[in-house]
């Protein structure tokens, strides 16, 4: 009998439920952020401290996923990582103070959520040819977004019923069934019979990200659209709370529905434009994302500066499908420019560096706290996303076409 999907959607299938999970467990700690710093009596620099260890430590490990997505079964990579991520978010709720939650949230967490993106989109790109490859990963995208929203709701309205520490047992004990189903379903993928030394393979990955101008400018792009993102991740839900004198649970769906609801019709919308146009035009994709920047940044400043509850919640809107244009072809892009046998590697020299810069906004705004308040805060992370459309811009101009050319004819 014919299946009624083929396995290539079957597989965006389960990686869209372990994407759910993974910024699911994101997200509950940063909506329940401010009880978890009552409980414990942590400042707010220390709460941002936690976030900044998260994305630090899961910058420098995405160089080793990489290798690793390069050489080895993505499946068990993907399981492995699951399973992980899981088993830290569980025992979150366990923690009694800052360096339990350091260690958990960035060691383990982190450090989970680094081995899965490489693989997760290497193996997707692998199984869609051009066509549909950038509608698969966006389709995984959207993942996130929901991740963040449905999340968010259920882990306040748990909190408020058995406390914070049950939202972590809930939803780590749910990836742990999962990463179970997804070791039974996924098949496992081709691994190259003469594996090249590793040496050689690190040295190949590094030549084909650091030589390639335009890898380089989007990577710079990168890191200011996620200096940006995680700051306002980890600190809108208390920016509601605090700001318009909201309960956690509505905090926590104003600061989330908006957004990531969005960032869906932008991560399809921007797709289709991409891959409609790739074919008469080779940059269709960074002019995607250029637009999701160059749009999205009045909305993010706006978010800071207004002071009414449906101003922002539009505003946030608007951030969040420009957003989406720009995720859309994220990881796209890199690929139009780097050879096949590195993409994972090359994604994850880009992420790394992105996370290494994009890791200080979570403190820096807690830091900046007391003195502009988190509004203020906001508005200036909307300059750095404005300004990080210029690498971009750039790439079009001067080594897109080059890059592109010397990959196809090399």
């Amino acid at each position: 009998m014919k299946k009624l999907f083929p396995y290539k959607w079957e597989l965006v299938f389960w990686l869209f439920i372990a994407f759910f999970f993974n910024q699911a467990d994101r997200q509950i700690f940063n909506v329940l952020l401010l009880d978890i710093q009552n409980d414990l009596g942590l400042t707010p620099d220390k709460m941002g401290l936690v976030g900044t260890a998260l994305i630090l430590v899961n910058g420098l490990l995405l160089p080793v996923a990489g290798l690793l997505g390069d050489r080895i079964s993505k499946k068990w990579i993907l399981v492995g990582a699951l399973l992980l991520w899981s088993t830290a978010t569980a025992l979150t709720g366990l923690s009694m103070g800052l360096p339990a939650l350091i260690l958990l949230r960035s060691v383990a967490t982190g450090g989970g959520e680094a081995f899965y993106s490489p693989s997760a989109n290497k193996l997707i790109s692998e199984n869609h040819a051009e066509d549909t490859r950038a509608t698969a990963i966006s389709i995984h995208q959207v993942a996130l977004y929901l991740g963040f929203i449905i999340s968010g709701v259920i882990a306040t309205l748990v909190a408020k019923s058995w406390g914070w520490r049950s939202a972590f047992f809930l939803f780590g004990g749910c990836g742990i069934v999962l990463a179970g189903l997804m070791a039974w379903r996924i098949h496992p993928d081709q691994t190259p019979k003469e594996k090249e030394p590793v040496g050689t393979l690190i040295g190949g990955g590094l030549k084909a990200f650091f030589r390639c101008r335009t890898a380089w400018l989007l990577a710079l792009a990168c890191a200011g659209f996620q200096f940006s993102g995680q700051a306002f991740l980890m600190w809108a839900p208390a920016y509601m709370q605090e700001g318009f004198s909201l309960g956690s649970t509505r905090a926590a769906f104003d600061a989330s529905f908006y957004p990531q609801m969005a960032s869906i019709f932008g991560v399809m919308l921007g797709a289709r434009l991409a891959d409609g146009h790739i074919g008469r035009l080779f940059s269709a994709r960074l002019w995607v994302q250029i637009a999701g920047l160059v749009l999205g940044a009045p909305f993010f400043y706006l978010i800071g500066k207004s002071g009414t509850e449906g101003v922002v919640c539009a505003a946030m809107a608007g951030y969040g499908l420009f957003k989406g244009m720009y995720d859309s072809n994220l990881f796209a892009a890199v690929y139009d420019v780097i050879d096949a046998r590195y993409r994972a590697m090359a994604t994850s020299f880009m992420m790394m560096f992105s996370y290494l810069i994009a890791c200080l906004s979570p403190w820096l705004l807690g830091a900046l706290r007391p003195a502009i308040g988190l509004s203020g805060g906001m508005a200036l992370m909307a300059l750095v996303y404005l300004f990080s459309a210029l690498p971009l811009v750039a790439a079009v101009r001067f080594t897109l076409k080059k890059d592109i050319h010397s990959l196809k004819y090399n």
